[in-house]
């Protein structure tokens, strides 16, 4: 199952990266079901001058229209780093059945990212969702997207 997993996050982190080359913040996402990549994007926060545009947030929207449907029960999000409140809410009203992310949400906040750091498992907890929350799933490889992006002149957070 690890091996899935990691097929799929780096994916994601592929999809990161050339957000970082577009001036975009470090995050990347792809959404699975049955073994096949259903969306994958990376943040276009800035893009699209859209406080909402997380990486997560616009898998979602991208899944949603593919399969035509508000419904994503049975598909996977692997997120590079974990989803922020609004992302992991969005999750579990599209019924999406795991989240598996890379680096921790606490990691995002060190670099200047106006986090809330509540941790998916806290939230899965505290609301009784449904969702699989597995971490750290080629973590490293993750850290090193904020690296990458810590290096660019013009970086932006929000």
């Amino acid at each position: 199952m690890k091996t899935m997993h990691e097929r799929f996050m780096r994916l994601a982190i592929d999809k990161a990266r050339q957000g970082i080359k577009n001036g975009q913040t470090p995050f990347g996402v792809c959404i699975s079901k049955d073994d096949e990549v259903v969306s994958c994007v990376h943040n276009i926060v800035w893009e699209n001058m859209d406080i909402t545009a997380h990486a997560e947030i616009h898998a979602i929207r991208e899944a949603c229209k593919k399969l035509n449907t508000v419904d994503l029960s049975g598909c996977v999000i692997y997120s590079t780093c974990e989803p922020c409140p609004m992302c992991f809410s969005a999750c579990h009203w599209a019924k999406i059945s795991t989240i598996v992310y890379g680096t921790r949400i606490e990691d995002a906040k060190k670099l200047g990212f106006s986090e809330l750091t509540i941790p998916n498992d806290t939230m899965k907890r505290l609301s009784n969702s449904p969702i699989e929350v597995v971490g750290n799933i080629l973590r490293d490889e993750n850290l090193e997207l904020f690296k990458l992006w810590s290096e660019q002149e013009h970086k932006r957070v929000y």
